[in-house]
């Protein structure tokens, strides 16, 4: 018996325990989904975009560990994903992308919504392929599955010809992958192990330096019997923030450009930093040639490409981070460094984190107002990008049961709603909350009505400054205060007249309360501190009960800054506060 590529392919997904596809229908898939159309199992989500439909995806596959699946057609049906194929490459995030092509005989000769979307997005994901044999479709699929899944997961694209698709060919599935050139590492050099474990043992002042890739191992309760048997300070970038309880007194806080005090200051003093699946990335590092001048440095991650990439290493290790934990934990002996740990809080009284803020809704108290609501039930927040981020990523209180998605590498405005969407798609049982500022929300605003027929009790914060904040702040801090089109509510009337005596600014554009009115929900508006709680509350009361998104938009003066802060490049001696 023989069957078409496009049922070969409802095969492919049962097979690979898919139960959820976010899709965007097109003249390329028309075929693919009508395949689908009688498959029972799978869940096929239409977004309104394809970006949101991606960034769907993505807080899908950030939810569960699955890896996310996305279907788009050919042209811009395919274009589109470009950005939310960076987001997640950055990130480490498995998805696999498949968009529809022309039929092969087409193919350059620019046909109507061709595009070379395999060239276009090589160098922005972790593998593409276009599938011009059917019998090679199968197989195709399954290494599409294993390759990002597996290693250093990432976002792989598989480019469908109509033609190919339509042909008829075997139905059988390989149960196996053997892909000549890639074996991803599966254990630990211990040899190499043991030569970290010696510096432990004879540093004064060691830090664990966690990143990402704790999370995406779900080692958290590794790394915290880790750090409990070493009496180790940790730290983390804020991709590693959760990977211990931030309540934990071990736990020190975010380091780099937005980092706190003390935890910048302790990479500034420590002895030895043990680094756990970070990249050591520019925002983390500032002046290499000044970052953590007085250490040396273990570096253990799963791709060995990363290492001394950016920070010269003196232990190498690659590994994933799950099993170099265990690995630590059966090779070492119980340690105490309280005095060291006594110093570090020292610092951290001298300069905590805390916002005075005289002018409307405090940031600070909004996102510890989420701790406090969200305190006693399994919640996933997804942020969007900007000082938001920031201060979700400074205040939350996250542990195994609080869990913080977002864009890290790439930064992306614009993946908070939707990411919001693919996670809660995901975890139904689990509480979601999306945190935006005003310019974010906006970019992917629209997923609202996705929300909103997927029946998706989401809450949206949305911090509104009435500006573009973190640009904003860069534009206070260094350029002078010229704010150059940050502000979201300039009109073309406003040019020559901002700030001079007797000018009104014009109304915000557009009304949040209204936007989701419209969507067929409800929006509230807390401009003081007093009436954050009961607000919060009564959205996610009416969320819930109605199975809807709402929206709160929280009024945040535009001058609020998110401190401390160290400019790109500087080092922690010019640490603004």
């Amino acid at each position: 018996m023989k069957i078409s590529g496009n049922n070969l392919f409802v095969t492919a997904m049962k097979k690979e325990g898919v139960d959820t596809i976010f899709a965007y229908p097109g003249g390329m898939v028309v075929n693919l989904l009508d395949a689908l159309h009688d498959c029972h199992g799978i869940n096929l989500v239409l977004p309104r975009h394809e970006q949101g439909l991606i960034h769907a995806a993505d807080g899908y596959a950030r939810a569960t560990g699955k890896v996310g699946v996305c279907l788009v057609t050919s042209g811009p049906g395919a274009t589109n994903l470009v950005t939310g194929i960076a987001t997640a490459n950055y990130d480490s995030i498995p998805l696999v992308c498949f968009t529809g092509q022309v039929p092969e005989h087409l193919i350059g000769n620019d046909a109507f919504q061709e595009v070379d979307i395999v060239g276009i997005t090589r160098n922005v994901a972790k593998f593409v392929i276009m599938v011009r044999d059917r019998e090679m479709l199968a197989q195709r699929i399954k290494e599409a599955f294993y390759i990002a899944r597996s290693g250093k997961p990432g976002p792989v694209l598989v480019d469908l010809p109509t033609d190919v698709m339509a042909e008829l060919g075997s139905t059988s599935y390989p149960t196996e992958v053997n892909i000549r050139g890639y074996k991803p590492n599966k254990g630990v050099h211990v040899g190499q192990l043991k030569k970290a474990i010696a510096l432990m043992e004879e540093a004064k002042k060691p830090m664990f330096l966690i990143g990402g890739g704790v999370n995406l191992a779900h080692a958290q309760q590794d790394m915290k019997e880790l750090a409990e048997k070493l009496d180790v300070p940790v730290i983390t970038t804020v991709m590693g923030r959760g990977a211990i309880s931030t309540e934990h007194p071990l736990y020190i806080g975010n380091i780099g450009m937005h980092g706190s005090y003390a935890a910048n200051r302790t990479a500034n003093e420590c002895d030895l930093m043990f680094s756990i699946g970070c990249r050591f990335n520019d925002r983390v590092t500032g002046n290499v040639a000044k970052f953590a001048p007085n250490a040396k440095v273990v570096h253990i991650d799963i791709e060995s490409a990363a290492i001394s990439r950016n920070v010269t290493v003196d232990i190498p290790i690659v590994a994933d981070a799950k099993a170099a934990i265990r690995k630590i934990i059966e090779h070492t002996k119980p340690m105490e460094h309280k005095a060291w740990i006594e110093e570090i809080k020292g610092w951290d009284k001298e300069h905590p984190l805390g916002m005075k803020v005289p002018v409307g809704v405090s940031p600070e108290h909004i996102i510890r107002t989420l701790n406090e609501v969200y305190a006693d039930c399994d919640t996933i927040f997804t942020s969007d990008v900007g000082q938001h981020q920031m201060w979700a990523s400074q205040y939350l209180k996250l542990d195994e049961t609080h869990r913080l998605v977002q864009s890290g590498g790439l930064g992306t405005m614009g993946f908070g709603l939707p990411s919001a969407v693919g996670a809660k798609i995901g975890c139904p049982e689990k509480e979601v909350v999306s945190i935006s500022g005003d310019g974010g929300f906006q970019m992917n605003i629209q997923e609202m009505a996705t929300a909103v027929n997927q029946e998706l009790p989401l809450v949206n914060i949305v911090f509104n400054n009435n500006y573009l904040g973190m640009v904003r702040q860069m534009q206070h801090l260094f350029h002078k205060k010229r704010y150059t089109i940050t502000c979201l509510r300039y009109h073309k009337s406003c040019e020559g007249r901002c700030g001079t005596e007797g000018w009104e600014c014009p109304e915000y554009s557009p009304n949040f309360v209204k936007i989701a009115e419209a969507y067929g929900t409800k929006g509230y508006l807390v401009t003081s501190n007093e009436q954050l709680k009961e607000t919060i509350e009564k959205a996610r009361a009416y969320a819930t009960e109605n199975r809807l998104p709402v929206i709160v938009e929280c009024a945040v003066a535009p001058d609020e800054l998110v401190l401390p802060m160290i400019r790109g490049g500087a080092s922690f001696e010019d640490i603004i506060f």
